[in-house]
């Protein structure tokens, strides 16, 4: 991987170069190093300059005295001496270069290939790294070049939310949430899409929408859908995502769809459902969206899909299709208790967690049929569906959850690539916490 790995730019291949006018990237010694425990994922306003003093002040033996960019280490011995350090972090003046060694456009090339944790320690260090990542240009980049790390948002606690590196294996805390008592207890349910964390739930008087922004890291409100809804399904594809079906304020189920881009900061009012439902579930699946399970206008569950082209603007239903849980005696919930449907695409292939019986599926694409591959990990208890969460994370699946036994307060992070074979579930990390996923969701960015 590239955000890995470092280039090592050395004094007498650098005279050579300036001699010759030949500066190349892939010339560049590589050298491996561990950077993991002095990076920050979050950029902080307060603590830009800080972070540029510290890289200036530590011995010359540490992984802080360069400038991490993408992997590119260059000396900060050979670029400033400790004032202009302090300078370039504090008046910010070279706004056009970045890396003046290597011009601006190399620079980026470099930067889109770094990880998204080294983000806040970069836009540390002179105000042109820090206006081209908390603008999104970098991002978009990042995207334009196939450049993605998928990172696993979610909540253990009402107003609490963490971000997990799986990559790294690193845990990050997001700012508090500050909202009234009626957003605390309402129902919400979380999307991210772009560098954006949504999370929908319900106000004094009507719906309402809390983002976080990656740019920033903070909260912000006033956000509104053309028709606000709760218990609706979705799923993002880069910067945009769909949210289809739900309720209104007035419990009324909808049938209608909104198309929501993140960059734009727009909403538009998609083709209406075959069928209204709530409590749905959704994904994106060879380019196209699919709506699954749900409950109808009859308060009954739904079986069928529904399937929305995005080119021609058309939704398809496909009947008996849904994921069919395998009933446990004493166990079968009213169907308005039970958790949507937990779907996941991999691939571009669709699983299924069976929550009773802890298995996972996988749809069949060519019989049209659900089978049965493996386990879920153990420790991972809900109540009907409720309280874990199952989610695609680039490309494997991620399962998020935590025993429910009084005492057993901590919550754990699996991970199964599917394109190694059947369910081998990896720990890859644990901490104490509520053991109940109250909303989660990956942002791919």
């Amino acid at each position: 991987m590239l955000e890995d790995r470092a280039c090592l730019v050395s004094r007498d291949y650098r005279r050579t170069c300036d001699r010759e006018g030949n500066w190349h990237c892939m010339n560049y010694r590589l050298e491996k190093r561990d950077v993991h425990q002095n990076k920050r994922a979050l950029v902080s306003n307060g603590e830009d300059n800080v972070a540029a003093k510290k890289a200036c002040n530590q011995s010359g033996d540490q992984i802080d005295t360069s400038l991490s960019i993408g992997g590119i280490l260059i000396s900060l011995a050979d670029q400033a001496d400790r004032s202009n350090c302090q300078r370039h972090a504090g008046d910010n003046s070279d706004s056009s270069s970045l890396i003046s060694a290597i011009g601006r456009d190399n620079s980026i090339s470099c930067l889109i290939r770094c990880s998204r944790a080294d983000y806040g320690s970069i836009a540390s260090l002179n105000g042109s790294f820090r206006s081209l990542i908390r603008s999104g240009e970098l991002y978009r980049l990042r995207r334009q070049n196939g450049v993605v790390e998928h990172w696993v948002y979610f909540s253990c606690q009402l107003l609490e939310w963490e971000a997990f590196d799986p990559s790294r294996r690193h845990w990050m805390h997001l700012p508090r949430m500050n909202p009234n008592d009626c957003f605390l207890f309402s129902d919400k349910e979380s999307l991210a899409v772009g560098t954006e964390l949504l999370v929908f739930g319900k106000d004094l008087m009507s719906h309402v929408i809390y983002c976080y922004s990656l740019l920033t890291n903070s909260w912000t409100t006033g956000m509104r859908m053309n028709a606000p809804r709760c218990l609706f399904g979705s799923a993002s594809l880069g910067e945009i995502a769909i949210l289809a079906g739900g309720c209104d304020s007035l419990g009324n189920i909808l049938d209608s769809a909104e198309l929501y881009d993140s960059e734009l900061g727009t909403w538009t009012t998609l083709p209406r459902m075959n069928k209204p439902r709530k409590m749905c579930s959704g994904v994106f699946m060879d380019k196209k969206f699919y709506v699954i399970g749900g409950i109808g206008a009859d308060s009954k569950p739904l079986t069928c899909w529904e399937e929305y082209n995005l080119e021609t603007g058309i939704w398809t239903e496909i009947p008996n299709m849904s994921p069919v849980r395998t009933a446990v005696e004493g166990d079968e919930p009213p169907a308005t208790s039970e958790a949507p449907p937990l779907i996941a695409v991999v691939n571009n292939e669709l699983y299924a967690a069976d929550h009773a019986v802890m298995e996972v599926r996988k749809y069949d694409k060519n019989i049209k049929a659900w089978g049965t591959i493996g386990r879920l990990p153990d420790r991972t208890d809900s109540m009907y569906g409720w309280g874990i969460a199952f989610r695609a994370c680039g490309d494997r699946l991620i399962v998020i959850g935590g025993p429910r036994n009084a005492g057993e307060g901590f919550i754990e992070v699996n991970s199964w690539t599917p394109s190694e074979g059947p369910p081998q579930w990896e720990l890859l990390g644990r901490k104490g916490s509520g053991s109940f996923v109250y909303n989660c969701a990956v942002m791919g960015c």
